[in-house]
């Protein structure tokens, strides 16, 4: 059943977009991450225009995040206060992520952009995932205990310290803030809520205790996604909403499906699964973008001319 997207100008199978929908909710529920950074490149390789692709791809997340956030408020395991220093620098982040993003835009640059971007984050968080993940398989087989986190690093030597109850922390609010900036440019270039980035950063940068991360780190993607998808949507007109609600739809019912099979898991099994899942879409972007393309030029107006 093949549907025509006006925004993104091509036409696609329902039941494909249904399908690349509920395998990301597969994964948005077995590990916890939004899954826009394999979401969006999929939609690269079924012929969907990046922009459009990224301004899309963020709507989707904000409905995914909003269930889970509502599931985690319900076990007490989200740090407002945290969540809040990070949805301002967030914020920031995301309009001078957008600012960049239309000046590419008009340049005709933005597609290669994108994929370069791509590229390089699910080259580098694939592949530490990856090593860190089978140290830990091969320390749990031959029974040796996983070093704890250190709990203190120079994070806590910085000024304008704040107390954030829920996380048991007493830090600065410098470095929440930076991460806040740097996932909310990723949330509008890339059209990815960033858990994949600030989740990490999160525990071994802020040393917040790991229950409590996923939860915060879902709140704030929730606003700071809602706000790029509406600047994309008021200054590029990318948000294609025939898109959106099909990958929407398989996503919401994908993610129930991924929450069961990820209790049944181990967490280093999950991980090394993620870790080969992103390096394969890295591999692929790769490729697409050295090899020669089958028609080396098209007719598409580059910047509105």
């Amino acid at each position: 059943m093949q549907i025509y997207l006006p925004i993104a100008e091509v036409s696609v199978n329902a039941f494909l977009l249904l399908g690349l929908g509920g395998i990301v909710g597969i994964l948005s529920g077995m590990f916890g991450v939004g899954g826009g950074f394999l979401m969006t490149p999929l939609l690269f390789f079924i012929g969907i225009p990046p922009a459009v692709a990224v301004a899309t791809e963020a709507n989707q997340i904000v409905a995914s995040s909003f269930s889970g956030v509502l599931a985690h408020l319900r076990r007490k395991t989200v740090d407002l206060r945290m969540g809040t220093v990070l949805l301002i620098g967030g914020l920031v982040g995301a309009g001078h992520g957008v600012i960049l993003f239309n000046y590419l835009k008009s340049l005709g640059q933005v597609d290669l952009l994108v994929k370069l971007c791509y590229v390089a984050f699910l080259g580098v968080i694939g592949g530490m995932m990856f090593v860190e993940s089978l140290r830990a398989i091969r320390q749990t087989r031959s029974g040796k205990k996983v070093p704890k986190r250190k709990k203190h690093n120079w994070v806590h030597g910085l000024p304008i310290k704040m107390r954030f109850r829920t996380s048991g922390l007493y830090i600065s609010v410098i470095p929440p803030l930076l991460v806040g900036v740097l996932v909310g440019i990723l949330a509008a270039i890339m059209g990815v809520g960033g858990g994949f980035i600030m989740v990490p950063a999160m525990i071994y940068l802020l040393g917040m205790p790991t229950k409590v991360v996923v939860g915060t780190s879902l709140f704030q993607i929730i606003f700071v996604t809602a706000f790029t998808t509406l600047l994309h949507a008021t200054t590029n007109y990318t948000v294609d909403i025939a898109l959106a609600v099909l990958l929407l739809v398989g996503g919401v019912i994908g993610a129930q499906i991924g929450t069961q099979i990820g209790t049944r898991m181990q967490a280093e099994q999950l991980r090394i699964l993620l870790a080969i899942m992103v390096l394969a879409v890295c591999f692929k972007l790769a490729l697409d973008l050295l090899l020669q393309p089958s028609e080396l030029y098209s007719i598409g107006a580059v910047g509105g001319h």
